[in-house]
């Protein structure tokens, strides 16, 4: 809703279209760039986008409340009687020139198929009567590029992984710290906390640090970070083909890439789980159920929504040296290069889950600037996709500002 509201009618140079995932992005630009399709797309995307817009002027927001109460509804873990697990194999782990083949099995090919339009979940979509025929061809395809870049060995693979001492301080940070003695801190990591009123009154207000044990407790708990990309190679191996007139198999590639990035993620979470970590050593679970997340903890990324603030990127990418070990870096936007790139936390509490920060009101806003050193009106930039409120355009000084001393 925020393209179709706030982004899309203030830029007319060009179409604007949110991609809600990034495994879609190459089809969206496919259709873009065709001149068979682009006309009737941009309509049919510009049609969609008016009546977002009529139903976002006609909804009513649900109440917010003030960030101190939303505090108060956080969750509530039994720390006394929970005794963190901890990792066999703590720091930093490199893992340079990860090999492909090992990354296959844990391809989750719906996303794959949804890059093209194809609409269906894998294997399922074979037998569809519109696509399956299709689907099925393109499967093949996939599958003969897939062996021909692990044979040749030009589509290369890297990772970064880390496991730190950390506990909760204050609301809703995250002090990790460099030893066992948890003297010095390395990073402080500054997480949202929902504010909408839940629809149950029983249900509390989530934050990403509730799942990590608050330093009052005494009690030693971890966290995780990872980055990973199969992209290193991709652009160059698209471009040779795109020489010759081959947009089909550069998409190709590409879209192999985000797929084997994202596999990768889920091979690395399996490891952690299981050797770096630990914490599920007789972890056996099939492909099918890595892909509906029945295990225990969770990996979320900075930028998606239970931590929608991308700046976070640069505690992740320091503690992990992650450019250094893997090749990838961050644009002055937070993307990372090369595309097929992913990066996120773990956490390890058996209550850990995936939710929606939603929408943010400014006292929040406002405190998480104190908290990061941050002028309010920049921290209001980065975070303008899931702002309750408009920003005020003047007038009204931040709390803090750009050149305060930290």
């Amino acid at each position: 809703a925020h393209t179709a509201v706030k982004i899309e009618p203030r830029y007319q140079r060009a179409p604007t279209v949110y991609v809600p995932d990034a495994s879609r992005a190459v089809g969206v630009v496919s259709q873009l760039l065709n001149p068979e399709t682009r006309d009737a797309y941009w309509t049919e995307i510009r049609t969609e986008y008016e009546e977002v817009r009529t139903r976002a002027a006609n909804r009513r927001p649900r109440p917010a409340l003030p960030y101190a109460d939303a505090v108060a509804r956080g969750l509530q873990l039994d720390w006394q009687n929970y005794r963190p697990p901890v990792p066999r194999r703590p720091g930093v782990q490199v893992l340079r020139d990860y090999p492909l083949e090992a990354l296959v099995d844990t391809i989750d090919w719906t996303p794959f198929f949804i890059t093209w339009n194809l609409v269906g979940k894998y294997p399922a979509i074979f037998d569809d009567a519109l696509v399956g025929e299709q689907a099925r061809q393109l499967y093949d395809d996939a599958r003969r590029m897939l062996d021909k870049l692990i044979a040749e060995r030009r589509l290369r693979a890297s990772g970064v992984l880390g496991l730190w001492p950390a506990n909760r301080v204050g609301s809703d940070d995250i002090a990790v710290y460099d030893s066992e003695e948890r003297e010095r801190e390395i990073a402080r990591l500054h997480h949202l906390r929902q504010q909408t009123v839940p629809s149950a009154e029983s249900d509390p207000l989530l934050s990403l640090a509730d799942f990590i044990a608050p330093a009052a407790t005494g009690i030693a708990d971890y966290i995780g970070a990872f980055a990973v990309t199969a992209g290193l190679g991709a652009d160059e191996i698209a471009a040779e083909y795109q020489a010759q007139g081959d947009d089909y198999n550069a998409i190709l590639v590409k879209a192999l890439a985000d797929r084997l990035a994202e596999a990768f993620a889920e091979h690395l979470h399996l490891r952690v789980r299981r050797e770096f970590w630990g914490y599920s050593p007789e972890e056996a679970l099939d492909n099918a159920d890595l892909i509906r997340e029945r295990y225990r903890g969770i990996r979320p990324a900075p930028g998606y929504p239970a931590c929608p603030d991308h700046t976070e990127k640069c505690a992740l990418f320091g503690l992990l040296e992650a450019e250094r070990h893997t090749g990838i870096r961050l644009t002055e936007n937070w993307a990372m290069l090369p595309a097929a790139s992913v990066s996120g936390w773990y956490f390890s509490h058996p209550q850990a889950r995936y939710f929606n920060v939603g929408k943010l009101q400014r006292d929040q806003v406002e405190d998480l600037a104190e908290r990061k050193s941050m002028a309010v009106k920049d921290l209001e930039r980065e975070l303008a996709s899931v702002l309750g409120y408009t920003p005020p355009t003047g007038g009204r000084p931040d709390k803090r500002s750009a050149t305060d001393p930290a």
